[in-house]
């Protein structure tokens, strides 16, 4: 008799079950659960009845629906981590802001379906989403800027979500099919922390566009965060994820009164830039603790645009929210010349411009330096964020 596995979970490699016996016919062939070689394995009787082939063509219908749904969605970004509170809706919503403060066409998805801070974030949690007989519309935020999240199905923004797995999976499965994302340059999704139910399902359902799939781990720097981040990093390699690099957020922070710079969480084993070398993943950089960042996160404000412009008003050297804007920023470089060298080339053009605008009207306003540089400029070199 065949031999089987321990293991009762499923195989990426051609959907069979990993407890099946060594000479599996594979679980949607018709001869599935009736072959010789079925006897004895602990899937005979779901194999004989068709379930597996069932689930395969439902699953293969469903990513027939999201290709044509997404066929005008460029790149995908899935931001992850095993751990809760590190920041990955940080991330999420101030990468969403900036790609849209630089330009292009951006859609946020929050796949974090009982606790969704998404709306929040975006300063758009007191819209609804309307039906058509298109599907949903999502809220939008700016002209290039989208929103989807299922605090906007909330009658109340306190009402407690009280799902089990299939109810979740069917939501976020419906925010594929259903959604009128038109044509973007990024779809950014923000996920719950874990490995389960909401993970597996938005793997499954974009394997058909994996190429254009990336996935962002976002970790804090002490061991406690970087532990479940390696669980993560371990999914996303088992399910096909192409993973992008990894983000260390509350990384360090610069006193805004002495300018002085302290590690409120310690990296005891290296933090990010260690981990990326162990598991051989891209860094993508830094983001420190700064109190302008959670202000903008909190009113739903992009936090490029809003550092820039308190920059031009300000009339001293602030060193905090200059150093973490460039670090923002270097991220979000770092992201985009992964996906597409040209992103990052626009990116930086667009922040020249910006830039010189800024130091314009810091010239007009008589904030200045001793040397007669804008203080934006010196602050820029002056960081020594961004990794």
């Amino acid at each position: 008799m065949a031999h089987n596995t321990n293991s009762s979970s499923t195989s990426n490699n051609n959907n069979l079950p990993s407890n099946r016996n060594e000479e599996c016919v594979g679980p949607t062939s018709n001869k599935a659960g009736k072959a010789s070689s079925c006897a004895g394995c602990p899937n005979q009787q779901q194999c004989a009845s068709g379930k597996f082939a069932k689930d395969a063509e439902a699953t293969k219908t469903s990513q027939s629906q999201i290709l044509a749904r997404l066929e005008n969605v460029k790149h995908i970004l899935l931001v992850l981590s095993g751990k809760g509170g590190v920041g990955k809706s940080t991330v999420s919503s101030q990468l969403a802001w900036s790609l849209q403060y630089y330009g292009y066409e951006v859609g946020i998805l929050d796949i974090d379906i009982c606790g969704p801070s998404i709306a929040r974030m975006m300063g758009v949690e007191d819209k609804q989403v309307h039906k058509s007989q298109f599907g949903w519309t999502p809220v939008y935020r700016k002209n290039n800027l989208s929103v989807m999240s299922v605090a906007f199905l909330l009658s109340h923004k306190n009402d407690a979500i009280i799902w089990r797995g299939p109810r979740k999976n069917g939501l976020i499965k419906q925010f594929l099919t259903d959604v009128e994302w038109q044509n973007l340059d990024f779809l950014i999704i923000d996920c719950p922390p874990g490995t389960s139910d909401e993970h597996i399902s938005i793997a499954q359902l974009l394997a058909a566009k994996k190429e254009d799939v990336y996935t962002i781990m976002v970790t804090t720097p002490q061991e406690v965060s970087l532990l479940d981040v390696r669980k993560e990093i371990s999914f996303a390699n088992k399910v096909g994820l192409n993973v992008l690099g990894i983000i260390e957020n509350m990384s360090g922070f610069i006193c805004p009164c002495c300018n002085k710079k302290s590690q409120i969480f310690k990296p005891t084993t290296g933090g990010a830039k260690v981990l990326c070398k162990q598991m051989n993943i891209e860094y993508l950089g830094s983001i420190p603790i700064d109190q302008l960042l959670l202000q903008c996160c909190e009113n739903g404000k992009s936090f490029l645009k809003y550092s820039a412009a308190k920059q031009t008003d300000s009339s001293s050297n602030n060193n905090a929210s200059t150093g973490t804007r460039v670090a923002l920023l270097n991220v979000i470089k770092q992201i985009t010349s992964r996906i597409d060298g040209k992103y990052a080339i626009e990116i930086e053009k667009k922040e020249n411009y910006f830039k010189n605008k800024i130091a314009k009207k810091q010239a007009k306003k008589g904030v200045i330096n001793s040397n007669g540089q804008s203080l934006f400029a010196q602050n820029n070199l002056n960081t020594t964020y961004g990794g």
